[in-house]
């Protein structure tokens, strides 16, 4: 894909449209203005909503690749990059993920988390920085643009997919949908932003939603979720041992105290935790039915070894 040399390009893009609901929200009162954003708020579920099938095609071939050893990198500039950092960051504390399964590559390095760097968006070094974490035909890229038109991005994706990775291109400009040659297109259509050009108000919305999809899906598909429970957070905080306890509670029926026992006994790992009282069998076999389900508690719970 070659990136847009003149505005003409630009000014066709869904988010550099003015939005005619908006175009006097200077003049509105504080109550109307907040009103107005809201509006506009309420139609990104439903824009979502409307590319469902090809976030569940995008969860089926990250899941695909996951099961071969592969990981899942995000990469994008500025909100998008931020967006993606921020979804991978929190793999490891809600599924109990190794920090090197899913990772957010983001223009202009660490230091664009906090502080802008409009103009990165515009390297094309995202090829090199996939090299540099040492991607291969196993792993999974999701290469995100609320415009579509970022050559961060798209150097990015054209590079993982010379390599054979999985590729999913993630924008909010449905003109962009067919630019790049990807495995799946996710392009929810949101409209014109309340100020225009400004991603990170109904775009960086949609963005947030489809990325918490992705992962979570796919760590419910890798059972990591027992009923709607995070069986395989990572107790590293009151609040998370907190919930260790009580969801070993529900689903073993067992007072707090028993259930701080058990969770000891097992070193602190739920799944473990919960198949020891559920089967009634030591940390070592709990863990060793879990290995020949591959971590899931269901099927390790219903299944007669």
């Amino acid at each position: 894909m070659t990136p847009p040399t003149d505005s003409s390009h630009w000014a066709k893009l869904t988010t550099e449209q003015r939005n005619p609901r908006t175009r006097k929200i200077d003049t509105a009162t504080t109550d109307e203005i907040v009103h107005l954003i809201n509006e506009e708020d309420r139609r990104v579920p439903e824009a979502v909503s409307r590319v469902a099938k090809h976030v569940a095609q995008a969860v089926d071939l990250i899941v695909d690749r996951f099961r071969k050893g592969g990981r899942l990198f995000y990469v994008g500039a500025g909100t998008s990059g931020r967006l993606g950092v921020l979804d991978a960051a929190e793999c490891p504390p809600t599924f109990g993920t190794d920090p090197s399964l899913v990772q957010g590559l983001i223009a202009g390095g660490d230091e664009a988390l906090v502080r802008s760097k409009e103009g990165a968006e515009d390297e094309r070094n995202g090829s090199s920085k996939l090299d540099r974490v040492g991607l291969t035909a196993i792993d999974t890229v999701v290469g995100i643009a609320a415009s579509g038109v970022t050559p961060y991005v798209t150097a990015a994706l054209v590079h993982a997919r010379d390599l054979g990775a999985g590729t999913i291109f993630l924008t909010c400009n449905p003109q962009a949908a067919s630019s790049l040659d990807v495995d799946v297109v996710i392009a929810p259509d949101v409209g014109p932003e309340a100020i225009t050009g400004s991603t990170r108000l109904k775009a960086g919305t949609a963005t947030k939603l489809v990325l918490n999809t992705l992962t979570t899906a796919s760590m419910v598909r890798l059972g990591k979720v027992y009923e709607n429970l995070m069986v395989d957070l990572t107790p590293s905080c009151d609040k998370l041992r907190d919930r260790s306890r009580r969801i070993l509670c529900d689903i073993a029926g067992i007072a707090p105290t028993d259930a701080d026992a058990v969770l000891d006994r097992a070193d602190g790992e739920l799944k473990t935790a919960i198949v020891m009282q559920k089967r009634a069998v030591s940390a070592e076999t709990a863990r060793k039915l879990l290995r020949d389900h591959d971590g899931a508690v269901r099927s390790t719970l219903e299944v007669n070894d």
